[in-house]
């Protein structure tokens, strides 16, 4: 069952120019949330000089973050939402859609998944007590 997904991704080849300034990653981002269906609570972004942007949005759902190399073109991503699996998967594919990496490395965890279980196990040994 499980609490929430985690979207961890690297996107390569990306266009170093839309990933060198907070300025231009704070649309897509913020786009993210929006098309993702997410509730934000606030975000904070930080512009490394000469180029390169950090940011995390702070979610009622949990948080995005993500991190840029302009000189590698290089965005890792981190998604985590509890609730609607749904929205983590849709902010992925709008960044996916508006970042256009060439390649993507990404794993998808389930979170807090042995939380049915464990309260299975309890109540197996409640009831042999």
């Amino acid at each position: 069952m499980g609490v929430g997904i985690h979207i961890i991704a690297d996107f390569y080849g990306v266009d170093s120019e839309l990933i060198a300034t907070t300025e231009r990653m704070y649309p897509i981002i913020e786009g993210a949330v929006e098309y993702g269906r997410l509730t934000k609570i606030s975000s904070d972004y930080y512009q490394f000089r000469p180029k390169g942007a950090s940011g995390i949005v702070l979610l009622a759902e949990s948080h995005l973050s993500f991190h840029t190399w302009p000189e590698y073109g290089l965005v890792t991503l981190d998604i985590y939402t509890c609730g609607d699996p749904k929205t983590a998967d849709d902010a992925f594919a709008y960044l996916v859609d508006k970042l256009r990496p060439t390649s993507i490395s990404t794993r998808k965890i389930v979170r807090g998944d042995m939380i049915e279980e464990a309260g299975e196990n309890q109540i197996e040994e409640a009831a042999l007590h």
